[in-house]
């Protein structure tokens, strides 16, 4: 290997690591605010591409029905919780208008988008949307009702949630792969390297990213809000934040980012109805390397695990992921040694 092989391999892996970082900061989000290790993350990703890829064909996207049975799960959820405890006739109603309403207009919007060719940048807005829609009504199907729930039975219920909506991604999408058109066709050569508009794209909306959840946890009061819940929830609901709310707006974020990584990825990169699962467990193991706490040392794992994998595929390519995954085995025994395990009480 010489300096022109391992600046590709650099840069490729660097590529990898910025989508792998936005699936780590969206699992130490989700995990810090509800403790739950969210291993459906990475469906988000999947559907967020899929989704890109059937409106690019003039199909409607099989989200589009997954977000109506999840609106209507949560408005029967809703009514049954309403008579239950007797709400007032008007409280209901708010709560299917905010719920349930938005999704269901999203729903409609994109299945009339799906025949009309509209441009690629309305193309991916309402691909945003969809899959950004799923994230809070997710939330209320899945995990409300567990919320008090301790962290092993949170993510046996995740590793479900991942069963079905791969499931669901089958018979919707189908078991071919699909790419999308890149957004920037241009290439620019820097040294030995080649640098693509895609690549460029890549980086800026990952930087770009990065530095507003940045803003929006520093600067918002929302976002003091969910940091308040992350540390420590029993002391941000007595101080009147709700755990129902900011568990709901952080599986919004989550979608979001899931969403953004797979509209960034699926130009380079065949999308199956699957391949979620191993995107969001690279990054799975990039949030480890911050304890699922850290958003600075995640996006350092992240990094770590883009690198690895890209060297790793040009040494042994038939056991990249074997490599990839191994490097998990002494983050976990220095996470031990760091951070020592306590019992739920």
């Amino acid at each position: 290997m010489d300096l022109t092989i391992a600046a590709i391999l650099g840069l490729d892996g660097l590529t990898n690591g910025a989508i792998y970082a936005l699936v780590a900061l969206a699992l130490v989000l989700v995990f810090s605010v509800t403790r739950i290790v969210f291993i459906p993350q990475g469906e988000f990703v999947a559907f967020g591409a899929l989704t890109l890829a059937a409106l690019q064909t003039g199909k409607v996207p099989g989200t589009v029905w997954l977000l109506v049975m999840l609106a209507v799960a949560v408005a029967v959820l809703d009514g049954v919780q309403a008579w239950r405890e007797r709400w007032p006739a008007g409280r209901l109603v708010r709560r299917l208008l905010g719920a349930v309403l938005v999704p269901l207009l999203i729903a409609a919007g994109t299945h009339a988008l799906a025949a009309a060719q509209a441009p690629l940048l309305v193309q991916v807005l309402a691909t945003l949307a969809l899959v950004t829609a799923m994230g809070p009504l997710l939330y209320r199907v899945a995990y409300r009702a567990l919320s008090a729930a301790s962290v092993l039975t949170l993510l046996i219920v995740s590793v479900g949630v991942h069963f079905a909506l791969t499931g669901l991604g089958l018979v919707f999408f189908g078991a071919e792969g699909w790419r999308t058109p890149a957004f920037w066709e241009a290439r620019f050569d820097v040294g030995p390297l080649s640098l693509t508009g895609q690549t460029l794209i890549i980086f800026g909306a990952s930087v770009a990213l990065i530095g507003a959840l940045f803003l929006f946890f520093e600067r918002t009061l929302t976002g003091k809000a969910l940091r308040a819940t992350s540390v420590n929830r029993t002391g941000a609901q007595l101080m009147g934040i709700s755990g129902d709310a900011a568990g709901a707006l952080s599986f919004t974020m989550a979608a979001f980012i899931g969403a953004l990584s797979g509209l960034l990825i699926s130009p380079s990169t065949t999308i199956y109805y699957d391949t979620g699962f191993l995107i969001g467990l690279k990054g799975f193991v990039a949030a480890v390397f911050g304890g699922l706490a850290s958003f600075p040392m995640a996006l350092a794992g992240a990094i770590g695990v883009g690198l690895v994998e890209s060297f790793g595929s040009f040494w042994a390519s038939a056991f990249k992921e074997v490599i990839v995954f191994t490097v998990i085995l002494p983050i976990l025994l220095w996470r031990s040694f760091v951070d020592p395990h306590h019992e739920e009480h």
